[in-house]
């Protein structure tokens, strides 16, 4: 058996074997590395991919058409001076995500609380981004509003999700975001667009919850760009006002309710809110809200057709306050209305603090959400028909209906051919 020998200064090499290459720092430990040292590999040599850029802009930050490249003061940015650059946060991806049979029912068709969730999620890092993209005070984005959120296509078990989200438009004290979540089947490599979202933030301190900070301006290419944007702006502060004052009851649970009425498909979750659904502030995500409040209406839906049921559309979500950590929070669904083929189930959160005793309970969000049932073959089917009861049930079905009518109309509107 041969051994090793060590000397004062290591291991000497054994007699008839072959010298081992020695890899040095020029500088010694800590140094960069020479040219013949590490990074000569070639999978680590590769340059980087290019990232589109414009003048000035700092390097590997691409830019979004909106924005021209100047920085919010008007004038030419420095490259190098992130802290100017609240443009360049224009336009963000989120890193791919494969669906998992957690994310679906058992369909294999994924929840839509799982989109929601990765539309919020990107929507929440571009805005907060961009809220920190100049010296001040140090903010998170928190999540005031959803529009209207349409799901274009079913997403499936084994596809790959890519969500994309580009600001749009910022006021004194919000952001508005745009997501596009496409869709791949990474054996075909087909895409397709599953959703578009417009979503509403506001900058909350560090240091302090209940303030809110000023926005970091964008300069936009054109001036029609800003007075488009502004009245959206004015159009869902004005209904978020109006939802918060219109949604002040409860739903309350009905002894031996009759088939296909309101009461006998209603239903609650009940959640304690923990550090894992919470922000560094400590008031829950926008997009673990947006979860529970798509798990209940699909349970209402299911409870309603007894079939295999799918989120087609979820109308504005208003948040009304924020929900803190320590909470309980109590998610109520309840149908309002029925077409031929598709649900209408409104959907409240009250949150309930527990461990504080001088705050009430309160309404945190509401929504009004749409399902349509399917077959196995993927096909829509007719949905038993709501039997109001009460006088506010039928109100609520008439106030559904008058929502979907609106809806339909619009959507035969943008089919219509442009002359």
């Amino acid at each position: 058996m041969r051994l090793k020998a060590r000397s004062a200064g290591g291991l000497r090499r054994i007699p008839g074997t072959a010298p081992r290459p020695r890899r040095r720092f020029a500088g010694g430990l800590g140094a960069a590395p020479s040219p013949g040292g590490v990074d000569a590999h070639p999978w680590r040599s590769a340059p980087p991919r290019p990232v589109p850029e414009r003048a000035g802009a700092p390097a590997g930050v691409p830019l979004s058409p909106l924005i021209r490249g100047r920085s919010p003061g008007g004038g030419a940015s420095p490259a190098g001076s992130p802290e100017r650059w609240g443009a360049d946060y224009q336009l963000a991806r989120r890193a791919p995500r494969i669906m998992r049979p957690d994310d679906a029912n058992v369909a294999g068709n994924v929840h839509g609380g799982t989109i929601l969730k990765m539309i919020e999620e990107a929507g929440a890092i571009i805005s907060t981004r961009h809220c920190n993209s100049q010296n001040g005070e140090r903010c998170v984005a928190a999540l005031a509003r959803v529009e209207r959120t349409d799901f274009l296509s079913p997403m499936c078990i084994g596809e790959v999700a890519h969500v994309s989200a580009e600001i749009t438009y910022t006021s004194k004290h919000s952001v508005e975001v745009q997501v596009n979540v496409m869709s791949e089947n990474i054996l075909t490599g087909t895409k397709k667009l599953t959703n578009k979202a417009t979503l509403w933030y506001v900058p909350l301190s560090l240091k302090n919850v209940d303030k809110v900070l000023e926005v970091p301006p964008v300069v936009y290419s054109r001036q029609e760009q800003e007075e488009e944007g502004r009245k959206r702006y004015e159009a869902q502060k004005l209904e978020r006002m109006e939802t918060k004052w219109r949604n002040g009851d409860i739903v309350q649970p009905v002894p031996n309710p009759e088939p296909n009425t309101v009461s006998y498909s209603q239903s609650s979750l009940i959640h304690l809110v923990g550090p894992s659904d919470c922000t560094l502030h400590g008031f829950v995500h926008g997009g673990v809200t947006m979860k529970l409040m798509d798990e209940v209406a699909g349970i209402v839906a299911a409870r309603h057709c007894k079939t295999n049921i799918v989120t087609a559309s979820v109308d504005a979500i208003n948040f009304h306050d924020k929900i803190r950590k320590g909470c309980v929070i109590t998610i109520s669904g309840r149908m309002t209305f029925t077409s031929n083929k598709s649900m209408e189930i409104e959907v409240l959160v009250d949150a309930d603090p527990v461990v504080d005793n001088s705050q009430k309970r309160y309404r945190a969000a509401s929504a009004f959400f749409t399902y349509v049932s399917l077959s196995q073959e993927g096909k829509s089917l007719p949905v038993p028909q709501l039997v109001p009861e009460t006088e506010d049930e039928k109100k609520r079905f008439e106030e559904g209906k008058g929502r979907y009518l609106q809806m339909k109309a619009k959507r035969q509107g943008q089919a219509e051919p442009q002359p």
